[in-house]
């Protein structure tokens, strides 16, 4: 069985969204190591569609970030949308046919390497509910962003988390993985 992970940039205040306009210069050598070989372990890439648009916009003509651009540009991208219609333009993308729910268990029992959900705040909430997540990593940076979307909202199912890992990096961030609770 595959393991399916998501890692989101986090503040302070629990913003999750757009944290290029608030991270700074918070992101250390320790972070680049921690995505590196989070990029070494997945060969498969679940999407929303919000960020699907977003970085389709922007990963195929960046020249930034050259061994995050060659990695997203390159794995077989698997995007979850009820509005948008394929084929998709970007290079190894798809959208997902049928129940969200049903292809990631189908997904997660080929064979391959791990699975990660990217750019995709309430699928990431989607799967966490469904019990098909299998550890998430917040990376919380030392900011208050003050605006901006939460991972979590008000109605939400109390759900039980396991401490996994957790780290403090030179710059301050505090890397933590939770995993549901048996």
């Amino acid at each position: 069985m595959r393991k399916l992970t998501a890692g989101l940039f986090h503040s302070v205040d629990g913003i999750v969204e757009a944290p290029n306009l608030w991270q700074f210069d918070a992101f250390d050598a320790e972070l680049g190591q921690l995505l590196g070989s989070v990029m070494g372990k997945v060969d498969t890439v679940l999407m929303g569609r919000v960020g699907y648009e977003e970085w389709a916009g922007f990963w195929p003509q960046s020249t930034q970030d050259g061994d995050f651009g060659n990695f997203i540009n390159g794995v077989p991208k698997h995007v979850a949308s009820r509005t948008l219609k394929g084929p998709l333009d970007w290079s190894n993308a798809s959208l997902i046919e049928g129940e969200l729910f049903d292809f990631v268990r189908a997904l997660k029992a080929q064979e391959g390497g791990e699975i990660s959900a990217m750019a995709g705040i309430s699928l990431v909430r989607q799967l966490l509910f469904a019990g098909l997540l299998d550890e998430l990593t917040l990376i919380t940076h030392p900011v208050i962003a003050g605006t901006g979307r939460h991972l979590f909202e008000p109605g939400d199912p109390t759900t039980r988390l396991t401490l996994a890992d957790s780290t403090i990096t030179s710059k301050g961030n505090i890397v933590q993985t939770y995993r549901l609770r048996a």
